[in-house]
């Protein structure tokens, strides 16, 4: 197993020397140094001579793996970035092919009983098999290989093109008529992209688990879709109990028997008298039947006397400020009324600072006049 582990190192190191093999420019990262390009250039003259050394000697001592050292790191650019920094881009130069072709300089140059395959060769469009080359062959090529890479370390980088050209082109083809309303994305079409993919990711949710378990997949879909329902159902009484009141003619008269048929003055006149004569009870049935009556006047329901007290507080709107109060005078008055509860003045003197609310008056003087 060592001696076939060892066998495809040495091809594959040959195979990057003799640039046949793409393997070498994504070999694994080993150990490596930062170095400078000064430093970069100064290792590559020291390689080759190692090379040169190898090549002639042929033996252990010259042909050292250790030798070639590390890996170098080199930076690719070092101008300032829109911060003020540098910018952190490196490139790490590898030296496993020379190694591997260190550690086989010691063979000899006889040719193994094998051929490469390469691709089509010139027009022929055929298959030609060319013999390997030799261990010598190779480190000649590595030295080659080692003083272009120097000369190449040692020019002056070519400047990056401005593609002005394409630029103005750019501009052009964004200033006519359908790129108009071409705009960045701004944080709201990202919140809004966000939201659209969440829901696209629910329903594929949705169809892979309908696949696994159609029952479970049917009771969610439906339940969603009777839930929306509801909720629909429920907005659209709540308006339509807002605005019914609009939708009545002002001309039309109150129904016989209704609340308002009756003054409201006139059921606080009976809420007072009672209330003069200690009939409590009576007193605060009075003062309900008067706030119902002023609220009716107003238009706030129509006019219908089969509705229970209930019913009235139903057909006030939830955000209505005048809902509480009449909540509350509608409570004492059924307690009292409808209960049978034994009422005092304390409880009159209540119901009737909550009517005085409703009605929009206020309450009763020390000489038992409304003021």
């Amino acid at each position: 197993m060592r001696t076939f582990n060892g066998a495809v190192w040495v091809l594959l190191g040959l195979a990057c020397v003799a640039g046949t093999s793409a393997w070498c420019a994504d070999e694994p990262a080993g150990r490596w140094r930062d170095v400078s390009v000064d430093d970069y250039r100064a290792h590559l003259r020291e390689l080759t001579g190692l090379t040169a050394v190898c090549a002639k000697a042929r033996d252990l001592k010259s042909c050292d793996p250790t030798l070639v050292g590390e890996d170098d790191r080199i930076p690719l650019n070092t101008a300032p970035d829109a911060s003020g920094r540098g910018l952190a881009e490196h490139r790490t130069i590898r030296y496993g092919w020379l190694r591997v072709l260190f550690s086989r300089a010691e063979e000899t140059d006889d040719a193994p009983q094998q051929t490469v395959a390469l691709g089509p060769q010139g027009g022929a469009g055929g298959n030609a098999a060319l013999k390997p080359r030799t261990t010598s062959e190779l480190l000649a090529d590595a030295q080659a290989r080692l003083a272009y890479d120097l000369a190449q370390a040692s020019g002056t980088p070519a400047p990056l093109p401005q593609h002005a050209q394409e630029q103005a082109t750019m501009q052009q083809v964004l200033a006519q008529r359908e790129f108009r309303d071409l705009k960045k994305p701004d944080a709201r079409d990202t919140l809004l992209e966000r939201f659209v993919n969440w829901l696209n990711r629910l329903f594929d949710n949705f169809g892979k688990l309908q696949m696994h378990s159609k029952w479970l997949g049917w009771t969610l879909t439906y339940g969603f879709l009777a839930g929306l329902g509801v909720t629909l159902i429920v907005v659209l009484l709540r308006l339509e109990r807002r605005w019914r009141v609009r939708l009545i003619p002002d001309s039309v008269d109150p129904a016989p028997g209704a609340a308002s048929a009756r003054d409201w003055q006139l059921w606080l006149a009976d809420a007072r008298k009672a209330a003069a004569a200690g009939r409590w009870r009576e007193g605060i049935h009075f003062l309900y039947w008067a706030a119902i009556s002023r609220l009716e006047s107003k238009r706030l329901w129509p006019a219908d006397r089969a509705r229970t007290p209930r019913e009235y507080l139903a057909l006030v709107a939830g955000d209505d400020a005048r809902r509480v109060p009449l909540a509350a005078l509608t409570g004492d008055f059924e307690r009292i009324w409808y209960g049978g509860r034994a009422a005092g003045e304390r409880d009159y003197r209540r119901a009737e600072e909550v009517a005085a609310g409703l009605m929009g008056t206020a309450t009763i003087d020390g000489q038992g006049a409304w003021r």
